[in-house]
C-alpha cells in the first residue's frame, strides 16, 4: 500500500506540476502533495494537497474534484496496476497542527524538561536530607 500510495503521490505531483490539468484554478496555484494513502484494495487513493502558502485551499481542491476524472486517467497512465484508483482530495492540514503545537510547547506557562534532567537531580541526591 506504501509504494503504491508513493507511485500515486510523484504520479499527482508531475501532473499538476506540468499543468496537465487544463483548469484555470490549478494552474494560477502551485500544489504540492506530502501523502496519498491508499485503501487496502488499492482501489481508493485519499490524497493530501497544500497549495503554496496554505492559501485558497477550497478552490483548489473544488477545481481538482472538477477534473479527478481526467486526473485519475492520466495516474492510471502513469502507474501500472490492475485498477486505477478512484482518487478523492483533501487539504493536508499537519504543517498547521504542528505548528499549533509548537506555539503550544513555546508558551510561556509550559515548562519542557527532558527525562535525563530527573537521572541527574537523583544521582545528586545523596539521601541526607537533614541538612
Amino acid at each position: 500500500m506504501l509504494r503504491v500510495g508513493e507511485l500515486v503521490r510523484h504520479a499527482l505531483a508531475e501532473i499538476l506540476m506540468r499543468g496537465e490539468v487544463h483548469d484555470d484554478v490549478l494552474s494560477s496555484h502551485v500544489i504540492t502533495v506530502p501523502e496519498v494513502r491508499m485503501s487496502p484494495d488499492l482501489r481508493l487513493a485519499t490524497a493530501y494537497i497544500i497549495p503554496l502558502g496554505g492559501k485558497d485551499a477550497k478552490p483548489v481542491l473544488a477545481a481538482l474534484e472538477r477534473n479527478r476524472k481526467a486526473i485519475r486517467a492520466e495516474v492510471a497512465h502513469r502507474v501500472n496496476l490492475r485498477y486505477a484508483p478512484d482518487i478523492r482530495f483533501r487539504f493536508d492540514d499537519s504543517f498547521d497542527e504542528a505548528g499549533h503545537i509548537g506555539n503550544l510547547l513555546r508558551a510561556t506557562g509550559v515548562a519542557l524538561q527532558s527525562p535525563h534532567d530527573e537521572d541527574d537531580n537523583a544521582e545528586n541526591d545523596d539521601g541526607d536530607h537533614d541538612r
